[in-house]
C-alpha cells in the first residue's frame, strides 16, 4: 500500500507521545488484569494476575533508577547497525543490556509469591539461561565495540542445549498426560513423544521471535506485558502458579517499560529479549498450551516469518550481480512500516493493539 495514502489517513495513534503510549498501556494492561481477577473471583486475592503484576512492576522501575547509572558508568552504549533506519542512528550510545535488572526482579517475584512452586522456579531457571545467552551476546557485542555478538552458531547451540535440558526436566517430573495438545473448544491432540521435539523447537523459535521483536523503543516491553497477561489467564484455571509467574513477568516488563518507553532511556538487549521469549515458551510447554501461546504471541512470529520471507526472496531473486530483490522495505516487520512512513510511536502502538487484539481472541476461543 502507498505509503503517502497510510500517512495521510487520520490515526489518532500518530498523536502520541512515547509517555501518553506508556501510560496507555501500562494502564490498560492494570485494568484488564484487575478485570480478568474480577471475573475469575481471584480480586484482592493472593493467587491473582494484578497482585504480582503490580510488585514487579515497581520493583523492577526503582531497580531501574538504580542500575542505569550503573550502565552508563560502565558505558554500556548501544551500537547501530548503519543499514538500519537512519532516524535510529541518534539512538547510539544508549546504555543496553536492561536485561538485567527486570528480568531477575520477574523471576524472584513470582518464585516468592508461588512459595518456590516446583514448575514457576523451573520457568524462573529457563528465563534466567536464556538471559545468560543474551547477556553473552550482549558482552560480546560491547567488548568488540560492534554490533556483532557470539557466533550464531553458538547461540543457537546454546539455545538448543538449555531446551533440551529443560525438556528432559519436564519429561522426568510432570504428568504425561502434558504432551496432550490443549485446542479450542476443548478438543485436544495427543502428540506423545512428538510433543518434545516440537517443545523445543517452540523454546528456540519463541525466543528468536521476541529478539528479532526488540528492535523500537517500548515495543517488546509493551507487547510481552500484553502477551504474559492474556497468557497468564489461560492458564490459571489449571496452574494458578504460573498465573503468577505470568502476572509477576508482564510487571517486570511495564516496570522496564518506565525507562524505555519513547526516547528510551535504556535497551533490554539480547539479555532481555532472548529471556522473554524462553519465559512465555517454557510457560507454554508446562502447561500444555502451545496453540494458545500462538495466538497469543503471534504478532513474533509474524516478525519472525518477515526476515525469513526476506532471506529466501533476496537468494531466490539474485541475477548474475550478485544481487536480488527485496520483498519488504526492510526486515524485521517493523522496520518495513518504519520505512513506508510511519512514525515508531505508530508502529509501537499498532503492535500493542494487535498483540492486545490477538490476547483476546485467545481468551474467546480458549
Amino acid at each position: 500500500m502507498d505509503a503517502k495514502f497510510l500517512s495521510k489517513r487520520p490515526v489518532a495513534l500518530a498523536a502520541l507521545s512515547g509517555k501518553r503510549l506508556l501510560v496507555l498501556v501500562s494502564t490498560g494492561v492494570l485494568l484488564v488484569s484487575l478485570g480478568l481477577d474480577g471475573v475469575a473471583g481471584r480480586l484482592g486475592g493472593l493467587q491473582s494476575l494484578s497482585l504480582p503484576l503490580v510488585i514487579a512492576w515497581a520493583a523492577a522501575a526503582i531497580a531501574g533508577y538504580w542500575v542505569l547509572p550503573l550502565l552508563k558508568a560502565l558505558k554500556t552504549g548501544q551500537f547501530i547497525r548503519e543499514e538500519g533506519p537512519q532516524a535510529h542512528l541518534k539512538k547510539a550510545g544508549t546504555p543496553t543490556m536492561g536485561g538485567i535488572f527486570f528480568v531477575p526482579v520477574g523471576v524472584l517475584v513470582a518464585i516468592a509469591l508461588t512459595g518456590f512452586a516446583q514448575t514457576a522456579v523451573a520457568a524462573g531457571a529457563l528465563t534466567l539461561a536464556y538471559g545468560f545467552i543474551g547477556w553473552l551476546d550482549d558482552w560480546q557485542v560491547l567488548r568488540r565495540r560492534s554490533n556483532k555478538g557470539i557466533s550464531p552458531r553458538m547461540k543457537l547451540a546454546l539455545q538448543i542445549g538449555f531446551a533440551v535440558a529443560f525438556c528432559l526436566w519436564v519429561m522426568a517430573t510432570q504428568p504425561t498426560t502434558l504432551t496432550q495438545l490443549s485446542l479450542p473448544l476443548g478438543l485436544s491432540l495427543p502428540l506423545g513423544l512428538l510433543f518434545w521435539p516440537l517443545a523445543g523447537f517452540v523454546l528456540v523459535a519463541e525466543s528468536n521471535a521476541t529478539n528479532l521483536t526488540d528492535g523500537l523503543d517500548g515495543l517488546l516491553g509493551g507487547t510481552a506485558a500484553i502477551a504474559f497477561i492474556g497468557l497468564g489467564a489461560l492458564v490459571a484455571p489449571v496452574h494458578p502458579e504460573l498465573m503468577l509467574f505470568c502476572g509477576a513477568m508482564g510487571g517486570a516488563c511495564l516496570g522496564f517499560l518506565l525507562h524505555n518507553s519513547n526516547p528510551a532511556k535504556v535497551f533490554m538487549g539480547d539479555t532481555g529479549s532472548l529471556a522473554l521469549g524462553g519465559s512465555l515458551a517454557a510457560v507454554g510447554i508446562l502447561t500444555g498450551n502451545l496453540f494458545a501461546l500462538l495466538v497469543v504471541t503471534l504478532l513474533f512470529f509474524a516478525e519472525t516469518l518477515s526476515v525469513i520471507v526476506q532471506v529466501s526472496y533476496y537468494k531466490a531473486t539474485k541475477g548474475p550481480d550478485g544481487k536480488g530483490k527485496r520483498f519488504f522495505r526492510m526486515a524485521p516487520l517493523h522496520h518495513h512500516f518504519e520505512l513506508s512512513g510511519w512514525s515508531e510511536l505508530r508502529v509501537v502502538g499498532t503492535f500493542y493493539a494487535v498483540t492486545a487484539g490477538l490476547v483476546a481472541i485467545a481468551l474467546l476461543i480458549a
